[in-house]
């Protein structure tokens, strides 16, 4: 085995999917030498995605292996013993999240030269900008302060050390996200062209549609600014469809359908390839997350209009990082730039 890949959400395989298209049409890779390690989160939507992404995967001829770091029956102690063989017989690591407190305690284990990060949606922007600053992997919605954090601080650090391009270790970036490049870290541009050519092109139905967010469920966005922001562009832009994030809770659902009049569809794949395969709204409402820039890529050329609007400030809550809204804003900024986006006017929100 030369290619072992770690991987952790729905997002992230789809991306490998797009990396290992990438390689095979370079030449660079050869599938019977390379495995795929599934460590399915614990919330039934993910996991349902993940198996469905699964079957994808398998039938584009990638070995999968399945894992459950997180269950009681299995835990981590278990699957460290069974991964350490292959991380130590690697000679290239792909990380679908180098955020992972999981994948960062493995890595010590690689004897890999070539790693390679694939594109975990916006995170990538964030683990860009503190590889480059020389600062802690920290997710951007989190603190960083609390006693685990101190704890795994060591660890961290060595991760971060692994992942800085370097004598003898080589780093590779693979995403669709508008980054600039750490010194001596190679970009290859995620284009989605292995989406585009398994999936549609999409029927496109009148109207909008919504894609929701998991800002609440993180602790970024109180629920009550959510409800009327989500309220408010609903009935300014007559969206009748809201698809959900996969982390989203049922009673924050039922709530969005009951006072905004909406109908809530649970995705069963990565929305990238929900709006390939259609039907889909001509005009594509988001707020800043990672679909306002793969959105656009994924469906070039099919006439559908993607518009973003901008996390207020007095949306946030008051245990949000301070990092929050200066990321959120990057990320819209960034997508109209680069893909010309329309902008929606941000509704009146409770605080």
């Amino acid at each position: 085995m030369r290619t072992l890949a770690l991987i952790e959400s729905p997002v992230q395989l789809l991306n490998l999917l797009e990396w290992t298209h990438a390689q095979r049409a370079a030449g660079t890779l050869d599938l019977a030498d390379c495995t795929v390690v599934v460590l399915p989160p614990r919330d039934p939507m993910s996991r349902g995605q993940l198996r469905r992404m699964a079957e994808l995967a398998r039938d584009e001829g990638l070995a999968l292996r399945w894992c459950e770091p997180r269950t009681a029956t299995a835990g981590p102690v278990r699957t460290l013993a069974g991964l350490t063989p292959l991380l130590l017989r690697a000679r290239r690591l792909v990380l679908g999240d180098p955020f992972s407190r999981f994948v960062q305690a493995l890595l010590p284990l690689s004897r890999a030269r070539d790693l390679v990060v694939i594109d975990d949606g916006t995170a990538t922007m964030e683990f860009v900008a503190l590889i480059a600053d020389g600062q802690r992997l920290v997710r951007w919605h989190r603190a960083g302060r609390g006693a685990r954090d101190a704890a795994f601080a060591a660890v961290a650090a060595n991760a971060r050390r692994r992942l800085t391009a370097g004598p003898g270790r080589r780093v590779e970036l693979f995403t669709a996200m508008p980054v600039v490049p750490p010194p001596g870290t190679r970009l290859t541009v995620n284009r989605l062209a292995w989406t585009r050519a398994r999936f549609g092109p999409p029927s496109v139905r009148r109207g909008a549609d919504l894609i929701g967010t998991s800002l609440v469920e993180t602790g970024v966005v109180h629920p009550d600014a959510y409800l009327a922001a989500v309220r408010g562009i609903a009935a300014a832009h007559g969206a009748t469809r809201y698809f959900a994030h996969r982390r989203e809770r049922e009673d924050k659902l039922r709530r969005l359908s009951t006072e905004a009049g909406l109908e809530i569809v649970r995705p069963d794949l990565p929305l990238e390839l929900v709006a390939r395969r259609g039907p889909i709204g001509a005009r594509l409402l988001s707020f800043p997350s990672t679909v306002v820039h793969t959105l656009p890529l994924a469906l070039d050329g099919t006439g559908v209009e993607v518009a973003v609007c901008e996390v207020d400030p007095s949306w946030l809550t008051s245990g949000a990082s301070p990092r929050a809204h200066g990321f959120l804003s990057g990320i819209t900024s960034a997508a109209r730039s680069r893909h010309g986006l329309g902008a929606i006017r941000n509704p009146v929100a409770v605080s």
